[in-house]
């Protein structure tokens, strides 16, 4: 254990998708994680028999392959699968008032009627038409087959007939999403919408959102029979996945392995030194699944060049407040949704502190995460949180305390807009805060990721200037979110691999065709 070919820092999703498919090319990989459990951000954990969801609670794309879904794309990658529970509705509780949808564009059509009238439905019609194309264009290149070197022009090349098809509407990918609908959406409540599902794909809205990452969102939710998936076993059962895939492939997960430094000699990055003491050799790469300030931390001064430390100044997205509950499930109406949206003031924008708050009830689809009789909640404002707040905050104090119980208030009153009485139904209360987020998920000021706008760049790719230096997760592209993150690990393991292996993977997984 103390050599590899690739030594990957961190076992995020991008990490863990990047380990697992450099393993299953046969290269010798040693995914070092901090933390004690793997999955970064989207790692599960347990109190009290109740298993818990500490990140992502929300998926699509991953109960039916083919799919333009980058982690389905690893998992068929690495011949990994879990159960999935399929469902389709999910609870809104707006301005407007209370109310379940469902993906797909037909019934929120009917919400459009009922809320705003026949021209609003027109207005979305209209917008799904203009939509159609680019989202055909947005899954025109499979991440699968991307690479950061010259073989791409071999394995991209697979996909020239359709990148020909839709390259006038590949080009209008580039730009942010409201360049799209600017023109096209007048509607208030839809541009609200639109601001609202931007914000949580990417952080940012609308004009901050990448057109090409809400084109897929598009083909992905309103394409006909779309359900959304939950992982039978949480999000915990993602992670499971594609360690098993890093493991039965060779490769090797080491826990509680906090990287200190990434050794350079020779102006190339040839390793890890841990907290510990230890040394871990790559001879071929080390990755970075850690941000890019974290990232810089772990580098000698002068490893890269000054041009590439200004990264350093990366603005970020705010962070998180988290409420974890475990709760007495007796007499609650039988058809709650599992997924709810709180949204307190349009006015306020989509982005204001504390103003959107997610609820997650994932034990009403996998009854397994909680005993008999309970219910496991999630509660989160997601990247709404200023860190400023609680910097230098002693985690111990009775200042701390009291702040955490003031700034939790607003997701206990958006839950009690869907369980009026849930105060008086806790076993297991855990407050989360972005001190938390930073401590246990290893993430920068505990922040939701970069905030980089679509209007002014381009998340970076994975390479550096430094030599056997390479990135992944959401500090590349394609950025912030669990699709997202899938594929930046994918392109990046892809980089390393022979140009035979990677055409041999898009066969096996169906996307291209045998000679």
């Amino acid at each position: 254990m103390n050599n590899a070919d690739v030594v990957v820092i961190g076992s995020g999703i991008g990490g863990l998708s990047c380990a697992a498919l450099l393993a299953r090319y046969g290269f010798d990989v040693i995914v070092c994680e901090s933390h004690s459990i793997a999955g970064g951000a989207a790692h599960a954990f347990e109190r009290h028999e109740f298993k818990f969801d500490s990140g992502p609670s929300l998926y699509s794309g991953l109960s039916y392959k083919p799919s333009a879904n980058p982690l389905r794309q690893v998992l068929d990658a690495i011949a990994e699968d879990l159960t999935w529970v399929t469902y389709d509705t999910w609870g809104c509780c707006l301005p407007e008032g209370d109310f379940d949808t469902t993906v797909g564009a037909d019934q929120f059509c009917e919400v459009l009627s009922q809320l705003r009238g026949q021209d609003a439905v027109a207005e979305w019609r209209h917008l799904q038409r203009v939509m159609e194309p680019l989202a055909k264009a947005a899954v025109a290149i499979p991440p699968a087959a991307v690479r950061y070197d010259l073989g791409a022009t071999i394995t991209v090349g697979q996909c020239a007939l359709s990148m020909a098809r839709h390259a006038p509407n590949i080009s209008k990918l580039t730009g942010s999403f409201s360049q799209i609908i600017d023109g096209v959406v007048r509607d208030p409540f839809i541009r609200n919408w639109l601001d609202l599902l931007c914000f949580l794909l990417s952080g940012l809205p609308a004009n901050g959102t990448s057109a090409a990452e809400m084109a897929f969102m598009f083909a992905d939710w309103y394409r006909p029979g779309v359900v959304l998936d939950y992982p039978v076993g949480g999000s915990g059962a993602i992670v499971d996945a594609l360690v098993r895939g890093l493991q039965r492939h060779g490769g090797q997960l080491i826990l509680n392995a906090h990287v200190e430094q990434v050794l350079v000699e020779n102006n190339r990055a040839t390793g890890v030194r841990l907290r510990n003491g230890k040394v871990i050799r790559a001879r071929r790469a080390v990755i970075s699944n850690a941000s890019v300030w974290d990232t810089l931390k772990l580098l000698p001064e002068k490893a890269l060049p000054k041009s590439f430390q200004q990264r350093a100044n990366t603005p970020e997205c705010d962070s998180f407040m988290h409420l974890h509950l475990g709760i007495d499930a007796q007499g609650l109406r039988p058809d709650l949704a599992c997924h709810h949206i709180i949204v307190n003031d349009w006015e306020r924008g989509v982005t204001a502190e504390q103003n959107v708050v997610l609820v997650s009830i994932p034990s009403i689809l996998d009854p397994s995460l909680a005993p008999p009789g309970k219910h496991v909640i999630h509660v989160y404002t997601p990247g709404n949180e200023p860190y400023a707040l609680w910097q230098g905050m002693n985690r111990n104090s009775q200042e701390y305390q009291q702040q955490k119980q003031t700034r939790s208030e607003v997701m206990w009153q958006a839950l009690e807009r869907i369980i009026p009485d849930v105060r008086s139904r806790c076993d297991v209360t855990l407050v989360g805060t972005p001190l938390t987020h930073e401590r246990f998920l290893r993430r920068h000021r505990g922040s939701y990721g970069p905030a980089i706008p679509a209007r002014k760049g381009f998340f970076p790719g994975s390479t550096t200037p430094l030599k056997g230096l390479l990135y992944c997760g959401d500090s590349t592209f394609p950025g912030i979110g669990l699709p997202a993150v899938a594929a930046s690990g994918m392109i990046t393991a892809n980089t390393l691999a022979p140009v035979n292996k990677h055409l041999q993977m898009l066969k096996d997984i169906g996307y291209i065709m045998s000679a």
